[in-house]
């Protein structure tokens, strides 16, 4: 068994997509911070994906739940994450 620990946060994004960029600095920013990682899915690559998120992306998902779209607060996320 893998010691790894899953990422907390999820970045539902896809190519071309300015706000999507914005928040993965601020992901990047306050991950780095807190010592913790986070995955990025591109929702062109999973035919599910694009009907869920069209209008939302960037969203982003810390600990399975849902807890932003459009743009990412870095103190919200990071209260979050605490």
């Amino acid at each position: 068994m893998s010691g790894a620990v899953p990422p907390r946060v999820t970045l539902y994004s896809r190519p071309g997509c300015h706000l999507c960029d914005d928040a993965r600095l601020v992901i990047e920013r306050v991950c780095a911070e807190l010592g913790e990682s986070y995955v990025e899915v591109d929702i062109d690559e999973d035919d599910s994906l694009p009907a869920r998120f069209q209008d939302e992306i960037p969203v982003t998902f810390v600990d399975g739940r849902q807890h932003d779209f459009w743009r990412v607060d870095a103190a919200r996320l990071r209260a979050a994450l605490r």
